[in-house]
């Protein structure tokens, strides 16, 4: 197998003289030393034995018995439910943004600390997301509203229903709108229905800051039902993206991210995988995981998808695209789409009606209808109706409106025209907003009824149609809060309480109380069997939809595409400290949102390749104008974007009240969104964008770690593999030359034997679609400190894993590979060998473990370690030092409340320790115990790590090698031996990670007529 060219970014790729500098200052920052004079002291080895000897003083001191005792009060009046120590789970469900992932929820001592997807679902079969995996804390944000209140003045529950009632009925007949985003609960939308039924002409506007009204629009032109259908992309052989990021944020990327996987697993003994072509107009998530990926402006969109449509037998004319490459892909996948007799796929993110028409056609004629769509069972995850919300504006405006009710919706933030929505709320007589924290809209609103986190609350949930989740309080609500069923139950007149109206519903659906104790237990109620995949009769117009496209605007120089990031998503989540950090899986960067344009238009604002473009975390600001509107941006370079747009992710730029995560972050994007008549646009066709002369830091993290040109990544095409499966590991053959066992042969240390469990870990980078979700997974379960924007741009940041996106190939047109990194755990640990304190050490079950109260910080392991995975406390992020005003607070994560969501089974690490990944020993022990108390042997699979349950993929599996039965010694010996490899093996310093080399489904590269001698030369610039 050729080896190709890796690089994480453009100055890894044309090894820029300061890329090679910082390749060899491992460590660029200077110890943190109180006093900048002691290294100039004419006697610095006197002076630093003087602070050494007061360090130690304090340090005595501190633990002595003058640290103040805080008194301990006895557990005697215990709930029955809760035995400390010992964790409860509890199913509740995860609705935020459409998205539809039923949960469990483990709860430590009555709160809850952890979420893991439920496996009983169909749905989403036990996956989640990097959202979900942060929404435990949000449940603990210190800027949740905390009480009622009346023009922002603390009130009763009884004096606000008493003043909203008197208001409610002295509106003389002028109409009541609730306005929420989408509700997937069926049982509050009764509740809904039966408060606006008492007031003439009101109504129900639902709201999407992200809006899919073209996709509703165009299935009720095309099939006279105004619904989105279920999608299965694991029946899909071949799958064509148009601008949909169906991994990262497109409808329930939880839910397709699970199907797709299972496409792309491969069968050593039958070698076969789907075939995914994307195009858009930005590097995206699933972009980067396409087989064929091909860029293209946002204006050529629907010519995309006309010439898509003709190629696969459409009667429509062809419309002229310039790009020769485009046009080959899209002969070649639509060839593709010909060939799978109906185990296709084809899905738009377009919010516009015409191109979502034109792509109902091709998937009628590709045979998607009723094997890839199911119109039976049609998934409720977003129900917005950009027309009507206009209208609504327009009419706020006009005075018509009596009284607005806001739940779950933002508009004064995220409405394209902010100002107008905000003019027509002041008009309004009545305003109450339920929403938990004083957002944008909230503070405008008269009535502040905030409503409980879904963590405290009852619910219910469909998100497919038949599909049902529930939602149950996992902890007493922290605050004043009530749910805002109550509410609308109390001004409907309906004495019944929320609790007790949901249980009454669903007891008479399941049949009595049995039913419904069951059915809160596992959390969903689904058909007893899959129902069968129903299609549906098209009859749309494609001429009509063909001439409105071809006959839109045509762009001008530069286009400007909105888009959302995995994490922060529309913006709900922007004051959640853990995902404002997680870094982006395209860019890395972290803390905000800047304008993403390619390395080409770079180029005109003086930001050259060779430069320290990358190396250094100020970036050149950008002023965008389009829509009449501009904003201020730090330029970041992607490659893979198209050379003539601009692509800024929305969901930034709030206000200060919503939080210290999310205040002041980024800029806010949505005044770009514009109104086409029917469907709000998320690009414009004209853009300007020029140099500010100012520069801003972006916390980069893509080039905090270099492996120095050493080979990390393998892979290979699918049909390579079929014909050799055994070359994309021919360079382990040089293994041998060591002896038949590279283990034990290849080294002058002795070969440990572990007769017990030996742990390990297998990740497919087959199914590694770089979402994110195990890192926040590891960070809420080992309490990992969060740095702030900062820090990481001085490469403090903590995470225990961390995803490596590396590129390869052509800058414009690059191909992306997704890689986990952390601790390897390896048995012969060079990490080990240099500790002077033995704080890192290796346990008999092949755990490479740390000690913290023995560390001192000196980053020798860390220097000795090839992965570059271990981490340095540099400031007290925890409040765990024993000195007073040492704590480094961000975004609150400090605060009492915050605190609440620490894992108590894992300690809080001070200032100046060094950690890393665990194998979250913690549970280990937990499974180990438990299986000793059933009285038989651990289990394949009951012990799992946090990154390995909160894969959507299922890409990571983890257990004991030494186990013949369990999946990872079957994947090791006998599933997948030839795709079987390990970081750094030449090393010897035998990782217990291994991965599986990455394959592609696409065609294979013709062989260079060069010798092994080249093909090393070039795996030399392997990164």
């Amino acid at each position: 197998m050729e080896q190709k060219k890796y690089w994480k970014g453009l100055e890894e790729l044309h090894n820029t003289d300061a890329h090679q500098e910082i390749v060899k200052n491992e460590f660029s920052e200077e110890l943190p030393f109180e006093s900048e004079g002691l290294l100039n002291a004419t006697t610095p080895r006197r002076d630093f034995l003087k602070y050494l000897g007061f360090t130690t003083a304090a340090a005595a001191i501190a633990a002595s018995c003058e640290t103040p005792v805080k008194k301990a009060i006895p557990y005697v009046n215990k709930p029955e439910e809760i035995t400390p120590g010992v964790a409860n789970y509890y199913a509740s469900s995860y609705s935020i943004d459409g998205e539809y992932v039923p949960v469990v929820v483990k709860t430590r001592e009555g709160r809850p600390i952890k979420l893991e997807g439920n496996t009983l679902s169909s749905v989403t079969q036990g996956a989640t997301s990097a959202k979900v995996q942060g929404a435990v804390l949000s449940l603990y944000d210190t800027a949740r509203l905390r009480f009622p209140s009346i023009k922002g003045t603390e009130t009763t529950w009884a004096e606000l229903d008493k003043q909203v009632g008197a208001a409610l009925a002295g509106l003389g007949g002028a109409p009541v709108v609730l306005l929420s985003a989408t509700v997937l609960s069926p049982t509050t939308k009764k509740v809904i229905g039966e408060f606006l039924a008492k007031y003439p002409n009101s109504r129900h506007v639902v709201y999407d800051a992200v809006s899919y009204a073209g996709m509703l629009q165009a299935n009720e032109a095309s099939y006279g039902k105004r619904i989105i259908p279920s999608y299965h992309f694991e029946n899909a052989k071949v799958v064509v993206g148009l601008g949909a990021d169906f991994l990262g944020t497109w409808l329930n990327p939880v839910e397709y991210a699970r199907q797709f996987a299972q496409t792309r697993k491969i069968n050593a003994q039958k070698p076969e995988m789907s075939k995914h072509f994307q195009f858009e107009s930005t590097m995206s998530l699933t972009g980067a995981n396409a087989d064929e990926r091909y860029t293209h402006k946002p204006s050529e969109t629907g010519a995309i998808a006309l010439a898509l449509l003709a190629a696969v037998g459409g009667s429509v004319t062809t419309p002229a695209i310039a790009n020769d490459r485009v046009k080959a892909g899209i002969q070649k996948a639509a060839k593709a789409l010909k060939e799978s007799n109906g185990k296709a796929l084809v899905v738009s993110g377009s919010n516009d009606v015409n191109v979502q028409i034109i792509v109902n056609a091709i998937n009628n004629i590709i045979g998607a209808n009723g094997n890839t769509i199911d119109f039976a069972s049609p998934s409720n995850y977003r129900q917005g109706n950009d027309a009507e919300m206009a209208k609504l504006v327009s009419d706020m405006n006009a005075g018509s409106i009596g009284a607005v009710l806001v739940y779950g919706a933002n508009p004064a933030y995220d409405y394209f025209d902010a100002k107008k929505f905000t003019d027509g709320l002041a008009k309004v007589n009545l305003t109450v907003s339920f929403n938990e924290r004083n957002d944008e809209t909230t503070e405008l609103c008269k009535y502040q009824a905030p409503d409980h986190h879904f963590l405290e609350a009852w619910n219910d949930a469909e998100g497919r149609a038949g599909h049902y989740s529930f939602g149950q309080p996992t902890i007493l609500p922290l605050f004043k809060t009530r749910a805002v069923q109550d509410s609308l139950l109390t001004w409907t007149g309906n004495t019944t309480p929320w609790a007790d109206y949901l249980k009454n519903e669903w007891i008479a659906k399941l049949g009595g109380q049995e039913g419904w104790d069951k059915a809160l237990q596992d959390g969903v109620v689904e058909p007893a069997t899959a129902p069968a995949l129903g299609g549906a009769t098209f009859s749309g117009d494609i001429a009509g939809a063909a001439a409105k496209i071809s006959s839109a605007k045509k762009g001008g120089q530069y286009e400007l595409v909105l888009y959302e990031k995995v994490a922060i998503g529309s913006g709900k989540l922007a004051n959640n400290p853990w995902l404002q950090e997680m870094p982006d899986p395209i860019t890395r960067a972290t803390w905000g949102n800047y304008a993403c344009i390619s390395n080409k238009l770079a180029k005109t604002f003086s930001t050259q390749l060779g430069d320290d473009y990358e190396i250094n975390a100020e970036k050149k600001v950008l002023k965008i104008k389009a829509n009449n509107k501009e904003i201020e941006l730090p330029l970041l370079i992607v490659p893979g974007i198209h050379p003539e747009v601009i692509a800024i992710a929305v969901g930034y730029g709030r206000g200060e009240k919503v939080g210290k995560a999310a205040g002041g972050i980024g800029v806010n994007a949505y005044p770009f969104v514009s109104f086409n008549g029917q469907t709000f646009d998320y690009f414009t066709t004209e853009a300007t964008v020029e140099a500010t002369g100012k520069k801003e830091i972006v916390a980069l993290t893509q080039t905090h770690n270099s492996y120095e040109g050493r080979p990390i990544v393998k892979e290979t095409t699918l049909e390579e593999f079929i014909h050799n499966p055994k070359e994309v590991n021919e360079d382990r053959q040089e293994l041998k030359k060591f002896g038949p066992d590279f283990r034990k042969d290849a080294t002058l240390y002795p070969n440990y034997s572990y007769p017990g469990i030996k742990w390990g870990m297998s990740i497919d980078l087959n199914t590694c679609f770089g979402c994110g979700a195990c890192t926040i997974a590891c960070q809420a379960e080992n309490n990992v400190s969060v740095v702030g924007r900062e820090e990481v741009a001085k490469a403090h940041e903590m995470h225990w894993i961390r995803i490596d996106r590396y590129f390869s190939g052509d800058e414009e047109n690059p191909e992306v590979v997704f890689q986990p990194m952390l601790c390897q755990h390896c048995d012969n640990a060079p990490c080990e060998n240099v500790c002077p304190v033995g704080a890192t050490n290796h346990s008999s079950e092949g755990i490479n473990q740390m000690a913290y109260n023995r560390c001192i910080g000196t980053r020798y392991c860390a220097n000795n370690c090839p992965y570059k995975v271990r981490r340095l406390n540099w400031r007290d992020w925890n409040g765990a030092d024993s000195f007073e005003n040492n704590l480094y607070d961000v975004a609150d994560m400090n605060d009492n409340l915050t605190r609440m969501v620490l894992n108590p089974d894992v300690v809080v690490r001070s200032r100046g320790v060094m950690e890393k990944c665990s194998f979250c020993v913690q549970r280990l022990q937990e499974a180990k115990l438990d299986a000793k108390k059933a009285g038989h042997p651990l289990k394949d699979g009951a012990a799992k790590t946090a990154c390995q349950q909160a894969c959507g993929a299922d890409a990571i599996v983890f257990g004991n090698i030494n186990d013949k039965n369990s999946e990872i010694y079957k994947i090791r010996n006998e599933m997948q031996t030839d795709r079987l490899y390990y970081v750094l093996e030449e090393t010897h310093v035998l990782p217990s990670i291994s991965y599986l080399a990455k394959i592609r489904n696409k065609d294979a590269e013709p062989k260079k007529a060069e010798g092994k001698e080249a093909a090393h030369k070039e795996e030399a610039h392997h990164a």
